[in-house]
This record gives structure tokens, C-alpha cells and sequence, in this order.
């Protein structure tokens, strides 16, 4: 096999990836509460400085217009709804990771774009295939490695923007004991897979994804929201699908043509 041929979806493949980072909303910017430079910046901030060194998930991030070759993605949508939106799918043309924002969901839902921007981001860089899962407290239940969702709603500046809480590696260490380390980036958990009120975990149980919820607020929020095109959606569906280029084309939300 030729050594330097990508395989498609296999993302570790020794190189730290670049995130070209898109806008293709309508909803004008000047809504968003920060303008995309500054976005792009914080959340370089933070992988940089609190992400990778504890995951080992460096990336670097870049602003683009469309896809870049060889290049993981972050695009920013208004809603599912939005024509074409759902033709992104999970990978890029390339086969790459590709994580999604819906800025009008966002914003309609009261909710900060950075906050969500960096969640999908730190959850794409440590579960970039969405397909890890772990054992847990019930041991006939697997639990997914996400690593935002748990400590959903709590939140923390870097360079003065608002990003989201992750929790660390030792969250998924059933072994660890209540209050022995640090869970999670903002020291909000006590043990492992604690869930805080405003989170929830998706967990695979009796041939089934099924998710369980912070609080009762938390449940009816979730019970809400319009989860096409999330993660929680790729797991159920169990692969991976390309970036639909020509119905992207379509809609003009890609000039790539393969």
C-alpha cells in the first residue's frame, strides 16, 4: 500500500491537523456578540493553552471561505433547516472531521456561538471519528467519550471570550476517587462521570442510544432542541458520512468539486 495515500477517516495519521474555520450563516455577525477573527483567536487560545495539554489534542486554526485541502473543518451554519446545511454531513471532501454550528439555533436558544463553537471544537479534538465509547458505573451500559456534554452550560473566559468547560481525561476513570483530581477544566465535577445540572451524557444501553440529563430542567431543554446534524445524530446513525459536494454546490455552500 502506498505509505503517503490518505485512508479515509482515519485521522491520526502524524501530523497536528489545521481547522479551516467558514462562515456560510446569513445571520449578520454583527448578531453573533463577537466577530469571527476574535472567535477564531479565543478558541486558538484555548486549545492551545488548556485543551491540548491535557488531552494532547493540538490543532491550528485557521479563517477560510470554504474547505481547505487536507484540512479538518469548522462551519458556521444558521440552522438545520437552512438549505444544504445537512449536506456537510461528518466529513469534509477529504474525509476529514467537520463540525457544526447553527448560529440561529444558537442565538434563538439564548446561547452564547463562542460557547458552542468551542464545544463542538474540544469534542471534535479528542472524539474525531464521534465513535468512542467507555465502560462506566453500569456495567451493561458503554458511555460516550464526549467531553463537553457532561459540564454543558458552565463556562470560562479566554482572551476575554466566552468558551466552554470540558472535562479531563480521569472524568472517564471510574477507579478515580470523589475529589482525588481534577474532572474537569473548570473544577466543577467531584468524581467521575458526575453530571452537572445544565449537562447530560449520551450512553448506549440494551442495543440503544439513549442520553440521561444533569436535572429535570436539563431534560426538558434537551427534549427541545433540534439535534439534526449533532454528534448525538452521527452516533446513532453508526458511520460516518462525506460532505455531499454537488448538493453543497447547489445551494452555493462550497465552490469544491471533489
Amino acid at each position: 500500500m502506498n505509505g503517503n495515500k490518505r485512508i479515509f477517516a482515519a485521522f491520526n495519521q502524524g501530523v497536528i491537523p489545521t481547522i479551516a474555520c467558514f462562515n456560510k450563516a446569513k445571520t449578520p455577525v454583527e448578531e453573533w456578540g463577537i466577530d469571527l477573527d476574535a472567535l477564531i483567536g479565543a478558541m486558538q487560545d484555548y486549545v492551545s493553552q488548556y485543551v491540548a495539554p491535557v488531552w494532547g489534542t493540538p490543532a491550528k486554526l485557521i479563517k477560510s471561505t470554504d474547505f481547505v485541502k487536507n484540512a479538518w473543518a469548522i462551519v458556521f451554519l444558521d440552522d438545520a433547516d437552512q438549505k444544504g446545511a445537512l449536506a456537510y454531513h461528518d466529513l469534509t471532501p477529504d474525509g476529514l472531521p467537520i463540525s457544526k454550528v447553527f448560529v440561529r439555533t444558537t442565538l434563538d436558544d439564548h446561547q452564547s456561538v463562542s460557547v458552542s463553537a468551542s464545544h463542538e471544537l474540544v469534542e471534535m479534538l479528542v472524539d474525531p471519528a464521534t465513535n468512542m465509547m467507555t465502560t462506566g458505573p453500569d456495567a451493561k451500559t458503554m458511555y460516550a467519550y464526549e467531553s463537553a456534554d457532561p459540564v454543558e452550560e458552565i463556562t470560562f473566559e479566554v482572551s476575554g471570550v466566552e468558551m466552554s468547560d470540558f472535562v479531563y481525561p480521569a472524568y472517564f476513570e471510574l477507579f478515580r476517587k470523589p475529589g482525588s483530581v481534577k474532572f474537569d477544566q473548570q473544577n466543577k465535577v467531584n468524581k467521575p462521570f458526575q453530571i452537572l445540572s445544565g449537562g447530560y451524557q449520551i450512553l448506549f444501553k440494551n442495543g440503544k442510544w439513549t442520553q440521561v440529563s444533569g436535572s429535570k430542567a436539563k431534560a426538558r431543554r434537551f427534549a427541545k432542541e433540534d439535534r439534526r446534524g449533532h454528534r448525538s445524530e452521527t452516533r446513532k446513525a453508526g458511520r460516518l458520512k462525506q460532505a455531499d459536494v454537488p448538493r453543497l454546490l447547489r445551494y452555493k455552500l462550497t465552490n469544491r468539486r471533489h
